[in-house]
Formats: C-alpha cells, sequence, structure tokens
C-alpha cells in the first residue's frame, strides 16, 4: 500500500465487468449523514476515470445521489451502486444513507458487501449509530476500515480523530486500529488553519504530495522524517502482532529489519480476515485535479487489503420448503442463488432489481425461479414463482448500462421481475433455494393516511403495495377497528419520503390524518336493561321485548350470552335473534362508539306477538335492552398496554425510566445485556407511544433500540376516559 503502481481504466461511463471473483470487491460505506460517504464516491469514481469531473452534493450532481428527493433534501435517502475499475479490479461501492430513518438501505448494503468502509468526519467525530454498527460487522467478522474525512475543517485534527477512532472501534485491542498513512500540512492560511497538501506513508516511508493537484511521491525532508518514527513503529508493532509468522515478533524486537514487502503482506491478511482496521485520510480533489487526497491510498487498500468474494461464506439456504441445501460457495459455474438487496421502480422500465450474485452466473432472458419469506405482518406477500429475467444491467447513477451476464460475486440490476421483493431469492428453476434473511428493524412510528381524493383512492391500494414491495423497513397495516390505513415506519423523515415517493412515483396524493388508537369499552358493575321494540302501523307489525342482566368479566373474555328464559317468554327460534342484537350493539360500542368486551349478557324475560313477532324485531330488542343498561352504569374505557423492551446504553438509563414514566408507564424489570447496555422492560398505554420511535432517538442520541407487543386493554384514568366518551379520533 503505496508501493503500488496505479492505473485508470478506459473512458468515462463505459460499463465495469469482471470475469471472475476474484477480480471484484465489494465495499458498503458507512457513517453518519453529513460525514462525506457520496463525496467520498465521487472523489474515488473520478480517480479511477469513472468520470470526468466530480459533483457536488449541494448542486445534486453526484452518481449516488440522483434521485429528486435527495437533491431537495441534500443527503442520500436509498442504497446505490457505483462500479468502478483500478488495476484490473471491479470495485462495487456501495454508498448508504447515514440518517437513522434509513437503516433499512444500510442493512442491504451490508448483506451485498463483503467489506465496510467507516467514513468518519473530523469536525463531528463518532456518533453512537456509528459505533453500533461497527458492533454488528465485528460480531459476523466483516473486514472493516475507518477513512477520515473534513480535514479541511478549521479545527480538524487527524491525530485527535485517530484516537477517537481507537477508543470507539478498538474495544479490547486499539492497537488494530493504527493510520497508515499521516498526513503532511502545508503553511497556515489567514485563519491560522494549515491544510492538509500529502500525505507520509509509514510502511513505504514516504512522501505523497497532492499539493500540485496530483500525487507525486518524494522522499521526505529532514523536517518531515522525525514525524514518521514514533507512529511507522506502532504500525508495524501492530502489523505483527496480527501476523501468523509467530517468529516475526522475536525477529522484530531482536533488531532485525522487518522487510516492508513482508510487513504489507501480513497488513493485508489481517485486514481481510477482519483482525486489524486501518485508518487512513481523504479530501476531494481540487478543481481541475482528477486525485483527490488519499484517493490512491484508499484503492490501494480495496485492492490489496479487502477480501475477494471467494473468502467470504455465502448466506445458508435451503429449499422454499424449509429442507436444508449443501453451504454455496462462490463459483461462477454452481447452483445459482443470487438475492435482491433492492427493488427500486423506473417509469420507463418498471421494477427494477438490484441482486448480489452468490453462487452461479446470471444470464438475461433466462427463467429463474423467485422464492420470498412471505413477510405478510409487513404486508409483504409469500410467494414462490418463475418468473423470466429481463435485461441484466450495471448502474451508474441514473443510467443503467447493459452487461451479457453476472457472475457469483457481483451485483448487477435486473428488469422486469414483476413478482420478486428485496430480500427474495433467485434460483434456477429446475433446482429452487431459499436464502437465510437478514435482519431488518421493526417499523414502530405510525402514520395513518388517506386518499387525497377519489382519483387518489382508486390508485391508493396498487401504490402502497409496490411501495412496500420496494422497502420491507415498512409494514401497511389495515386496521380492522378503526378502519384506518396504516404505514408503520422507522422515523419521521422515513414517512416524508414514502409519502413523496408515493406522489412523484405512483400519482397517488395522500393527506396524513390522526392516528386512532383501539379502544374498548366494558361495563363497570351489574345492570340491567329492557328492549321494546313494538311498532303498528297497520298490516303487519314489529313486536319483540327482551330483558337482560349484563355483568362484568375478567380481562380477556369477550361477550358472553346466556339464556335463562323459562315459559317459553321469548320463543326458542328468537333467543339467537336477540343475541345477535346484543352481539351487533357491542360491536358499535354502547358509550364511546368503541367495541363492548369483557361482559356477560343474559337474557331473562320477555314478551312475543303469535302474528308480528320477527327476527329483526327481536334482534333490534336486543340491542336496546343493551343500550339501557349502559345508560344507567358505569362504562369503563379500556385502552392497549404494550409492553415495551428498551435497549439503551447505562448513560441514559435513568432518562429512559423518568421518562417511561412520564408516559404512564410501569417499568417491570431492568438487566445488563452486554458491556455498557441496559434492557428496561416496561409496560405503557399505546395512546403514550405512538411516538417514541422518534422521542427516543433523540432522548438517547440515535443509540437506542426499542421493540413493543401487546399485553391486554386496561381501564384508562376516568380524567382521560372523560375526554373520549364522545366517538372522536385519538391523537397519539
Amino acid at each position: 500500500m503505496g508501493e503500488k503502481t496505479s492505473t485508470h481504466p478506459g473512458a468515462a461511463g463505459r460499463a465495469t465487468t469482471a470475469d471472475h471473483p476474484s477480480a471484484i470487491r465489494n465495499v458498503v460505506l458507512v457513517g453518519h449523514s453529513g460525514a462525506g460517504k457520496t463525496t467520498l464516491v465521487e472523489a474515488l469514481a473520478l480517480a479511477t476515470g469513472a468520470v470526468n469531473r466530480a459533483g457536488r452534493v449541494e448542486d445534486g450532481g453526484c452518481l449516488s445521489d440522483y434521485d429528486a428527493i435527495e437533491h431537495r433534501q441534500h443527503r442520500s435517502v436509498q442504497l446505490s451502486l457505483v462500479p468502478v475499475e483500478w488495476g484490473g479490479t471491479k470495485i462495487n461501492l456501495l454508498d448508504t444513507p447515514g440518517y437513522a430513518d434509513f437503516v433499512g438501505e444500510l442493512r442491504a448494503g451490508l448483506r451485498a458487501a463483503d467489506a465496510a468502509l467507516f467514513v468518519v468526519s473530523a469536525a463531528d467525530g463518532v456518533d453512537g449509530a456509528t459505533r453500533m454498527v461497527w458492533e454488528e460487522c465485528a460480531a459476523v467478522g466483516m473486514p472493516r476500515a475507518i477513512v477520515i474525512t473534513h480535514l479541511e475543517a478549521a479545527r480538524a485534527d487527524f491525530d485527535e480523530m485517530t484516537e477517537t477512532c481507537r477508543d470507539a472501534f478498538g474495544g479490547d485491542d486499539p492497537d488494530a486500529v493504527l493510520p497508515l498513512y499521516l498526513p503532511l500540512h502545508g503553511d497556515a492560511g489567514p485563519d491560522g488553519h494549515r491544510p492538509v497538501t500529502g500525505l507520509i506513508g509509514l510502511l513505504s516511508e514516504q512522501v505523497y504530495d497532492y499539493g500540485s493537484g496530483e500525487r507525486t511521491p518524494r522522499p521526505p525532508d529532514a523536517e518531515e522524517a522525525p514525524l514518521v518514527a514514533a507512529a511507522r513503529d506502532r504500525l508495524i508493532e501492530g502489523i505483527i502482532a496480527e501476523s501468523e509468522d509467530e517468529t516475526l515478533m522475536d525477529r522484530y524486537l531482536g533488531g532485525e529489519e522487518i522487510d516492508v514487502k513482508t510487513l504489507v503482506e501480513d497488513l493485508e491478511r489481517a485486514v481481510a480476515r477482519g483482525s486489524f482496521h486501518p485508518v487512513l485520510a481523504a479530501a476531494p480533489a481540487a478543481d481541475g485535479s482528477r486525485q483527490g487526497l488519499g484517493t490512491t491510498e484508499l484503492l490501494e487498500l480495496i485492492t490489496g487489503g479487502f477480501p475477494t468474494p471467494l473468502e467470504r461464506a455465502a448466506p445458508p439456504v435451503t429449499t422454499p420448503q424449509g429442507a436444508p441445501r449443501p453451504a454455496l460457495t462462490c463459483d461462477p459455474a454452481g447452483p445459482l442463488a443470487a438475492e435482491v438487496v433492492k427493488t427500486s421502480s423506473d417509469p420507463y422500465v418498471g421494477r427494477v432489481s438490484l441482486v448480489r450474485i452468490f453462487s452461479g452466473t446470471l444470464r438475461p432472458d433466462e427463467t429463474v425461479h423467485v422464492s420470498g419469506h412471505g413477510l405478510e405482518d409487513r404486508g409483504h406477500e409469500d410467494h414462490d414463482v418463475d418468473e423470466r429475467v429481463g435485461a441484466l444491467s450495471a448502474p451508474f447513477g441514473k443510467q443503467q448500462h447493459t452487461v451479457p451476464r453476472a457472475i457469483a460475486g457481483d451485483l448487477a440490476c435486473v428488469g422486469k421481475l414483476s413478482r420478486a421483493e428485496t430480500g427474495d431469492t433467485l434460483s434456477a428453476k429446475d433446482d429452487p433455494l431459499l436464502m437465510e434473511p437478514w435482519v431488518m428493524p421493526e417499523p414502530l412510528l405510525p402514520i395513518a393516511i388517506e386518499a387525497h381524493s377519489k382519483a387518489d383512492e382508486d390508485k391508493l391500494s396498487q401504490g402502497l403495495a409496490r411501495l412496500v414491495a420496494e422497502d420491507p423497513t415498512m409494514r401497511l397495516e389495515h386496521n380492522p377497528d378503526t378502519h384506518q390505513v396504516v404505514l408503520w415506519c422507522l422515523g419521521e423523515a422515513h414517512v416524508d419520503v414514502a409519502l413523496e415517493r408515493l406522489r412523484a412515483r405512483y400519482g397517488v396524493r395522500v393527506d396524513a390524518v390522526p392516528h386512532r388508537v383501539s379502544l374498548r369499552e366494558t361495563f363497570g358493575a351489574a345492570a340491567s336493561g329492557r328492549g321494546r321494540h313494538v311498532k303498528q302501523s297497520g298490516g303487519h307489525g314489529q313486536y319483540a321485548i327482551c330483558e337482560i342482566e349484563v355483568e362484568p368479566l375478567p380481562a380477556g373474555s369477550g361477550i358472553e350470552f346466556v339464556d335463562k328464559v323459562v315459559g317459553g317468554a321469548v320463543p326458542r327460534q328468537f333467543v339467537p335473534s336477540v343475541e345477535k342484537g346484543v352481539r351487533a350493539q357491542a360491536a358499535r360500542g354502547v358509550a364511546a362508539g368503541y367495541p363492548l368486551v369483557d361482559v356477560r349478557v343474559t337474557l331473562v324475560d320477555g314478551k312475543a306477538h303469535s302474528v308480528d313477532s320477527s327476527d329483526a324485531a327481536f334482534q333490534t330488542a336486543g340491542a336496546l335492552a343493551l343500550r339501557e343498561a349502559a345508560a344507567d352504569c358505569r362504562i369503563d374505557l379500556l385502552e392497549p398496554v404494550c409492553e415495551l423492551r428498551v435497549s439503551i446504553a447505562d448513560e441514559y438509563v435513568g432518562a429512559v425510566m423518568s421518562d417511561l414514566s412520564g408516559r404512564r408507564g410501569r417499568v417491570v424489570g431492568t438487566e445488563q445485556t452486554g458491556s455498557g447496555l441496559t434492557l428496561v422492560r416496561a409496560e405503557v398505554p399505546e395512546w403514550e407511544i405512538s411516538r417514541y420511535a422518534v422521542d427516543l432517538r433523540s432522548l438517547s442520541h440515535g443509540t437506542g433500540r426499542f421493540d413493543r407487543s401487546y399485553v391486554r386493554h386496561e381501564p384508562m384514568p376516568p380524567q382521560l376516559a372523560e375526554r373520549m366518551r364522545e366517538p372522536a379520533e385519538i391523537q397519539a
């Protein structure tokens, strides 16, 4: 690294292809919003000759931020792929959004990649969410490197930020996080800031000067040489500690000069297996310059140190019926196994699926089997069908470059898969497979929507179905109790993007309306009622009288109907009619329009007419009797209570528990779940937590996680219940 000769591919915009998995690197860029991931992708595309001019996020001209929403918000909101070529190696750069609402796109990028590049801003540091992603990568052994950006910021300090990264990412072994280069500063400007004009290679002991706009290697001068010694010794010791050659440390400590080639080879092996995490620096190119600072060094690390797809184990596979299958290998001649990591819609070609091929070779116009996991609870249908692949292409910003095939280890876009959704498996039609799904966050922020007009109502169902097919972190619910259409999202920004896509892509305008909570009613004490439905208007009349007694039952009992009529006061054939009327009225509610539950209704007496009594008359009488009983009794409103399980850093436990208490929550337990993490379990009324996904993020600086599950309905406090006596929308 720092010892190789860089080369550029041919004309910008040409489709980049690979003939073997060993010539592919799949790299996902990770970091908080504003860290500079998209700008770094532009710099790497420029350095490799993939583009002739780098775009700017502020101008909406970046390769990976091509969506109109991204132009408007000046940030990434979706996973995007930018393939480039360096020294005969195809590098698939996966740019991910840094904002927490789009963590589903990040998870998809992690699934598709073989290594992660953590982008850290020298101006902002490392946030808690980035630390959590680092730990996720560590848990699965994904190789990682760190790039420090925004070195031009007034208070940027590379050495200080390197120490911050060692503390944040080093864990028990901070010497596994060390810089490969040190920044070289130019003369101070009027504000006293000294810009970074080059890098000093700690292994090569060469200066790579970018001051002229091009990378120029040279030996360090007398003032620069002392900057290298201490950091170089520390780096060498860190590399040797990870070496598979156990004699190397003894030789080094004995004073032997270790060959640089040996050190580089050991470094690359340690990076590839995920045990050493180099720190590099990068800055965008100056106007008119092709090479941004640190881009060559970063490309050398990616091609030399990051693993090939051959070195990554594929996800486990089964048959669609769940029977285990042998583990896959990254073999272009093996059985076809590819996974849809992203689904999008194009106004001209329809649905486009970005797929990672783990085994075999995918070709255009062939028939493949599509297997899905069927997340019905999120509005994603189960399917197991054959589909014909359309054109294969490599995305490059807005453009799609046609490719003749996609081999194992590569990524490509597939057109015209009308049934395939994100997370589905593509395999040979005569040998169907299903890959183990990756973990996606549960959407926990509800937004109730209504069609803006009759024309929108006609298109709403299809538009929503397409929307959730693209995004597995979105859940569609048709609530049978409140009769609302509810989109469950990850946060407010996620909601904004979803509604904007509905409008822009599918021509459906919707209005957000207050989200209702499914309340219930029950009797607070025993009561009785008499239902009298007698009408005579000439000809056939209506006659039905029934008397009932109502008593409350334990929670979860539902509606129980008992017949205690004696002497035939209510003829046998009309007793079911009374029950039907009672149950119909219970479903409509008796006080505030919410369903009545947990009562026993006993039919004790009544009267009938030999001619005028009928099924309809006794249904009406049963309903009237229940309403009369309710009029003379206290009716309790029951609200749903959920159990929250909040995983939080220890430093935020007090604030979280105080916040839950303010939401009428009852903390039922806490336990340590890891180093510095606590799980808080609490029971909280659902009415109080509709926006908890947003509030917890603010309270914990983006590090808190929670899930929820329904426990029971229980009486609402009288002062709140009084406000709900009239049928009304309850806004959380």
